[in-house]
């Protein structure tokens, strides 16, 4: 049966036509809102080691590769195709990063890795799905319901999520972008001793993640003793999955947030956990490499300059992101810097 010719409208007076048009756009919107543009694809410059593979297991557990893990949920997928973008775009050696991505069980992950792969064809990934009922008993609520997440703790289970044949990891928030070569970070010494590297902040006052409850324990008060601990951001760390998994890193993060349950001993989230466990025995990473807090505080969000200092990677860390901002009208001066990142494709972009 032949298709019948579709509609004519020209008959509708001027401002009825018009107004269908806009009906019309307005339907095509909500159906491609959260359609992502395709990123061009990046290749490895002369320098760059040739990694010969026989197989794609034989790739996942080379040396020469640059692991990258982040958490992927639909809420914040915006902001992770654009860190995706950033370390592309910025990296000497974009063909040897490979991407591990965390999702929790109750996301559609088809969808996640259809999105993921029409946007960045070329790009070596995996997907681990991660069961948040590991956490849900024992997750506290915090200042900002976001930190409540479950997926803000899928980091303590990487080690055992991502293939055991992969010794390091650069572990990046989602709502971050690199301006420099991610090589240099994952490159950055751990010592003998350290299982991870991160940014510090000494002059940051860490009594005050913590509750009085904590601090006016005989015992707890003393968990900091002799250590020279600092505040160190999570969002931006290199991670040594071996000395992870031989020290059961994960087993004793699991315990303060078992006493947490307990008794309240601490407010923010995820962090205070790692800070327990690691402040002070972990190796420095350059402030460089984590311009933070340009999201403002956990409350109001309210915009932030940047630190002085050089800059490898700014981080919308707090509450205002610089996505939301863009769409309110009402972005802060550094979501600028942001911008040119965002593969959103819009409804009303016009194709060149």
């Amino acid at each position: 049966m032949p298709r019948p010719p579709p509609p004519s409208y020209h008959h509708l007076p001027p401002f009825l036509h018009h107004l269908l048009l806009l009906l019309l756009l307005s339907a095509a919107a909500s159906t491609t809102a959260f359609k992502f543009k395709e990123a061009p694809e990046f290749y490895n410059s002369p320098t760059c080691i040739s990694i010969h593979s026989s197989s794609p297991d034989d790739l996942l557990c080379s040396d020469q590769v640059v692991h990258v893990a982040m958490t992927l949920d639909a809420a914040y997928l915006r902001g992770s195709m654009a860190a995706i973008l950033s370390v592309l775009q910025h990296s000497s050696c974009p063909q040897n990063i490979i991407f591990h991505f965390l999702s929790s069980v109750s996301t559609d992950t088809q969808s996640l890795r259809f999105t993921i792969a029409n946007s960045f064809p070329y790009l070596k990934f995996q997907i681990y799905t991660f069961d948040a009922g590991a956490v849900a008993g024992l997750i506290s609520t915090s200042i900002r319901s976001a930190l409540d997440s479950p997926l803000n703790y899928a980091r303590n289970y990487l080690a055992s999520l991502i293939p055991h044949c992969v010794k390091r990891v650069v572990y990046l928030d989602s709502d971050l972008i690199l301006v420099d070569d991610i090589a240099k970070l994952a490159a950055t010494p751990l010592g003998e001793t350290a299982v991870l590297a991160a940014p510090e902040y000494c002059n940051a006052n860490l009594t005050s993640y913590f509750t009085p409850s904590f601090w006016s324990n005989p015992t707890l008060s003393l968990t900091f003793a002799g250590r020279n601990a600092c505040y160190f951001n999570t969002g931006v760390m290199v991670i040594d999955l071996q000395r992870w998994r031989s020290g059961d890193y994960t087993a004793k993060i699991i315990e303060w947030m078992e006493l947490q349950k307990r008794m309240r001993i601490y407010e923010l989230g995820s962090l205070p956990p790692f800070l327990l466990v690691f402040a002070g025995f972990i190796a420095p990473v350059d402030h460089r490499w984590n311009q933070h807090g340009l999201g403002g505080d956990n409350f109001r969000g309210l915009c932030r300059n940047l630190h002085p200092g050089p800059v490898s990677l700014l981080h919308w860390s707090g509450k205002g992101k610089p996505w939301v901002r863009l769409d309110s009208n009402r972005p802060c001066p550094l979501d600028a810097l942001w911008a040119p990142y965002d593969l959103l494709q819009t409804p009303f972009a016009l194709e060149s």
